[in-house]
C-alpha cells in the first residue's frame, strides 16, 4: 500500500513538475533562511548560560531621582563592593570589575592585551575554568595573574608560563606579575571577555580612589545566596545606600528632585547575569527587552509563513484540474482516509524534499550570513537536543496543517462534485484571498521598515556632528611611552609635512575606533548650592582647532599660558547647566583648594553616540589624566599618503605597538553597527518575502488562466481587446495588493514610530516611505502576474477554444 500511494505520489509531481519545483523552491529557500536566523537568535539568547551559578549572579546599577528625572548607571566607587557584602547580608561573593588595555613584556615579546582586573572571588563566581595552574584561588595573590589559553600561545608558544613572570605596564611604570594558572578562552556566548585578568587592587585608578565614594568607573557583581531574591535584597540594601550617600541625598532633595514611589531618592538595583546583555540605562531605569532577537525570530516566522501560504493556494488551485480524478477514485470505492493519505503524501514528499535543501542552503550560506551580518553563530547551535525535538515537532505541525488543510479539503468533495470537474464557487476564494492579503501585508510592512531604517541611517550619517569627521585620522595611543610624549614625538615627526595640517590628542574616541573601546568620565559637584554633572574629556592643545570645534565664546587653550592647566572649557549645555549670565570666568570646584576657570565656550557637538541627546561636556588639560587617543587632521588630497606616512610615523615611534587609525566619519558609521545590521536582516526579508509572494502570484496566475481559458477565447472571439483581458485576469490581484497596502500602512507606522523613540536624533516619519512600500508591492505584483496574463491574452482565440 505504501509503496502504490509513493510511486503514484512521484508520477503525479513528475507530472506536475512546474508546480513542484515552485513549491519546491520557496519552500527550500523560507527553510534556509528560517535556519540561518534561528541559529543568530538562538546564539544571541544563549549569551552567559554557560556559568553554573547564573541564576544567582547580578550586575549591581544605581537609579536616582533628579529634577529632570530618573538616571540610573552601573558605574561605582572602589570602597562599595566590600563595604556592600559586609553591610548587607544575603552577599554570598562579590567582584569588581574593570576592563581595560595592558601593555604586557615577557623577554623580547610587547602585546597589548585585554586586561580584566577583578577581586579574588571572580573565578569562583564565573565558569572560566582553570585548565592549568592553581584551581582552587588563582587569583588569591596580589601579584597573580591568569591567562587566558590563547593568550598563553601568543607570550610563551611551546614553553610552560605557569609561574612565569611577565611585566605589565601601569601608570607608566612595569610591575611583575607571576603567571598563576591558565583558563579556557571565554566562549563566543560570555559578555565577560578578557585575555589576562589581575587582581582588581593593581588598576591603575585604585590607589587614588580606594577611599573615594565620589569616584565611579567600574562594575560589580555579586552572587546572592541561594535564598536571598534579588527583590529582597534590593530593599535591604536601602538603609546602606541612605548612610554612604547621605550628602548626594541632601544634595538631590535641594535641588528640587522627587522622591520615587517608595519615597526613596537613591536606591540599588540588580540586574540578572543573564539579562546584562539585553538592558539599557538610557532612560534612567534597567530596560531589559530582547526586541531586536525576537523580531530577528519574528522574520524567520513570517518567511517560513508567506512560503506556506504560497504552498497552500497553489495546492488548492492545483486540485481544481484534479477533480475527475478524484471523482474516478471515489467512484472506484476510495475512502476519504485513503485520498486524504494521497493528497497529503505528496505534500510531505516536497516538504522532506524542501527541508533538505533547505538545510543545505543555511550550511552552504552560514559563512556568508556570518559575515554580512557580523554574527559568530554557527548552525552546531541548532544540534541540542531540545532545538532539534521543537524543530521535528514544528516540522510534522507545519506538514500536517500546511500540506494537510488541501488535502482535508479535497478529500471532502463529494462525488457528483469531483466529477463536475468544477469546484463550488460560492466563498471558493475567500481562504486564498485571505492569505494573499496577509503575505503581501508581511511583504509591504518589512518593505517600509526598510526604508525607514535606511533614512534614519541616512540622517545620522550625513548628520551635522559640529566636529569635522571627513579629514581627521584618530588612532589609540597603545605604545610603553608616556602619551604626553608619544603625541610631542608625533608632531616632531609630521614636522614640515605639508598634508598633515593640525595634530592633537584627548582620553576618548570620537566614535568607535578600531579597536571598538568608548569611554566616558563623569564629574559632579556642586557649583553656587547646586548639583551640576559633567562629562569630561581630557584633551591636548589645538583639540579645537584640530577638530573644527565652534568656539562661541573666549579662547582655545594655549601651550604659552601655563595658568591653562587650571582652565576649562565647556560646551553651550554645560554653559546652560552653570545658569551664569557671563559664563567666562566661572570657577569650576576640582577639590577644596583648587578650581577651573572657564575660559571658552563650544557649541555643542556630539561627542557621544548620534542616538543620544548632547549633554554638558568640560574639556580640561589634566596632566594626571593620560591621553588614549590621538588625531590628526589631514589635507583632502593625498589621504591615502597621509595615512601611510602617520602610520610609518607612529610605528616609528612605538615599533611594537599595532596602528589601529581610522577617520572619524568610520568611527562614526560603526556607531550604529547594530542598525545596519538590523537594515540588512529587514532588507533582505523584504526582498525575500518578495520574491516568495511572487512565487505564489507566478503559480497562481498561470492556474487561473489555465482555468479561465475558455472564457478568454470566447471574449477575444466577441471582439475583446488584449488589454481588456489583461485587466480581467489581473484586477481581482490588484484589489488583494491594495487591501494589503491599506492595513500594512498603519502597522508599518506604529512599528516605525515606536522604534525611532529611541533616538534623541532622528529622522521624520514621512508619507512617501510608505507610499513608496505600496507602489512597489504592486509594481511587482503586476511584473509578476502580467507575464502570464498578457500571454494568455494574445493567445489565438482558435486555440483557446479547443482546449478542454
Amino acid at each position: 500500500m505504501f509503496k502504490s500511494y509513493l510511486k503514484i505520489a512521484l508520477r503525479t509531481l513528475w507530472k506536475n513538475r512546474l508546480f513542484t519545483i515552485l513549491g519546491i523552491v520557496g519552500l527550500s529557500v523560507a527553510f534556509g533562511i528560517a535556519i540561518l536566523l534561528t541559529m543568530d537568535s538562538l546564539h544571541e539568547l544563549s549569551f552567559d548560560k554557560f556559568h553554573t551559578n547564573r541564576d544567582n549572579i547580578y550586575q549591581v546599577y544605581i537609579k536616582w531621582q533628579t529634577p529632570n528625572g530618573m538616571e540610573a548607571g552601573i558605574s561605582q566607587p572602589t570602597p562599595f563592593a566590600e563595604t556592600l557584602q559586609s553591610e548587607v547580608s544575603g552577599v554570598a561573593k562579590i567582584t569588581r570589575h574593570v576592563e581595560e588595555e595592558a601593555l604586557t613584556f615577557y623577554k623580547e615579546k610587547e602585546i597589548n592585551l585585554d586586561a580584566l582586573y577583578v577581586d579574588d572571588a571572580f573565578f569562583s563566581m564565573f565558569s572560566f575554568p582553570v585548565v592549568q595552574g592553581s584551581k582552587r584561588n588563582p587569583l588569591d595573590d596580589l601579584s597573580s595573574a591568569v591567562i587566558t589559553e590563547t593568550t598563553a600561545q601568543k607570550l610563551f608558544g611551546e614553553e610552560n608560563p605557569i609561574g612565569k613572570t611577565i611585566n605589565i605596564q601601569i601608570n607608566g611604570k612595569k610591575e611583575p606579575f607571576m603567571v598563576g594558572a591558565i583558563s579556557i578562552d571565554p566562549p563566543q556566548e560570555s559578555s565577560i571577555e578578557y585575555e589576562i585578568a589581575l587582581r582588581f587592587e593593581k588598576n591603575p585608578e585604585y590607589a587614588e580612589t580606594k577611599e573615594r565614594w565620589n569616584a565611579q568607573y567600574h562594575e560589580v557583581f555579586l552572587q546572592l545566596e541561594k535564598e536571598v531574591s534579588a527583590e529582597v535584597f534590593e530593599k535591604k540594601s536601602q538603609a546602606f545606600t541612605n548612610l554612604h550617600y547621605e550628602g548626594s541625598i541632601q544634595n538631590l532633595k535641594r535641588d528640587g528632585a522627587l522622591p520615587n514611589k517608595d519615597g526613596n531618592y537613591l536606591q540599588l538595583g540588580l540586574v540578572p547575569l543573564s539579562d546584562i546583555n539585553f538592558t539599557s540605562y538610557a532612560k534612567g531605569f534597567a530596560e531589559t527587552s530582547r526586541s531586536s532577537v525576537y523580531l530577528v525570530l519574528g522574520l524567520a516566522f513570517l518567511i517560513l509563513f508567506i512560503a506556506c501560504v504560497n504552498f497552500i493556494n497553489m495546492s488548492v488551485a492545483k486540485s481544481s484540474q484534479r477533480l475527475r480524478e478524484i471523482g474516478m477514485r471515489k467512484t472506484l470505492g476510495a475512502e476519504k482516509r485513503q485520498l486524504f493519505i494521497q493528497f497529503w503524501g505528496e505534500s510531505l514528499i516536497i516538504f522532506l524534499v524542501s527541508i533538505g535543501i533547505g538545510i543545505l542552503l543555511s550550511l552552504l550560506l552560514q559563512e556568508s550570513f556570518q559575515t554580512l551580518f557580523r554574527s559568530s553563530a554557527s548552525v552546531t547551535i541548532l544540534l541540542s537536543s531540545e532545538v532539534l525535538l521543537a524543530a521535528v515537532l514544528l516540522v510534522v505541525v507545519i506538514t500536517l496543517l500546511v500540506g494537510g488543510y488541501p488535502a482535508l479539503q479535497i478529500s471532502r468533495l463529494t462525488t457528483v462534485q469531483s466529477l463536475k470537474g468544477k469546484l463550488e464557487s460560492n466563498g471558493k476564494n475567500r481562504l486564498r484571498d485571505g492569505l494573499i492579503v496577509v503575505q503581501f501585508a508581511i511583504a509591504i510592512v518589512l518593505i517600509s521598515g526598510t526604508f525607514i531604517l535606511k533614512g534614519q541611517i541616512d540622517y545620522m550619517r550625513n548628520k551635522d556632528l559640529g566636529y569635522n569627521k571627513e579629514q581627521v585620522l584618530s588612532f589609540p595611543l597603545t605604545g610603553k611611552r608616556d602619551s604626553y610624549s608619544a603625541v610631542k614625538l608625533l608632531r616632531n615627526e609630521l614636522a614640515g609635512k605639508p598634508d598633515i595640517l593640525d595634530i592633537t590628542a584627548s582620553s576618548n574616541n570620537l566614535g568607535r575606533g578600531k579597536d571598538g573601546s568608548q569611554y566616558s568620565s563623569v564629574w559632579g559637584f556642586d557649583y553656587k548650592e547646586q548639583g551640576v554633572r559633567t562629562n569630561t574629556l581630557t584633551v591636548d592643545y589645538d583639540y579645537i582647532k584640530t577638530l573644527g570645534l565652534e568656539l562661541l565664546q573666549g579662547r582655545s587653550f594655549d601651550s604659552s599660558r601655563k595658568s591653562d592647566e587650571l582652565s576649562a572649557i565647556i560646551n553651550e549645555s554645560m554653559a546652560r547647566q552653570l545658569r551664569e549670565d557671563n559664563v567666562l570666568g566661572a570657577q569650576l570646584p576640582a577639590s577644596d583648594s583648587l578650581n577651573y576657570t572657564v575660559i571658552g565656550v563650544v557649541k555643542d557637538y556630539n561627542f557621544q553616540d548620534i542616538s543620544k541627546a548632547i549633554e554638558p561636556l568640560t574639556l580640561l588639560l589634566n596632566r594626571e589624566e593620560g591621553l588614549l587617543y590621538a588625531y590628526v587632521k589631514v589635507a583632502s588630497s593625498n589621504m591615502a599618503n597621509s595615512v601611510n606616512a602617520i602610520e610609518a610615523a607612529y610605528k616609528k615611534i612605538e615599533p611594537n605597538a599595532e596602528f589601529l587609525g581610522s577617520f572619524l566619519d568610520e568611527n562614526v558609521d560603526r556607531t550604529f553597527r547594530r542598525e545596519k545590521t538590523l537594515a540588512a536582516l529587514i532588507t533582505s526579508g523584504s526582498v525575500i518575502a518578495i520574491l516568495l509572494s511572487c512565487i505564489g502570484l507566478f503559480a497562481m496566475s498561470m492556474l487561473i488562466t489555465a482555468q479561465r481559458t475558455k472564457e478568454i477565447g470566447i471574449r477575444k472571439v466577441i471582439g475583446a481587446s488584449v488589454a481588456s483581458v489583461t485587466y480581467l485576469l489581473t484586477k481581482d490581484f490588484l484589489k488583494l495588493v491594495l487591501i494589503a497596502f491599506v492595513i500594512a500602512a498603519p502597522i508599518a507606522w506604529w512599528f516605525g514610530h515606536n522604534w525611532l523613540q529611541n533616538y534623541a536624533n532622528r529622522v521624520e516619519l514621512n508619507w512617501y516611505f510608505f507610499a513608496f512600500s505600496g507602489v512597489l508591492a504592486l509594481v511587482i505584483a503586476v511584473l509578476t502576474i502580467g507575464l502570464r496574463t498578457i500571454k494568455s491574452a494574445l493567445a489565438n482565440p482558435v486555440e483557446s477554444l479547443r482546449t478542454e
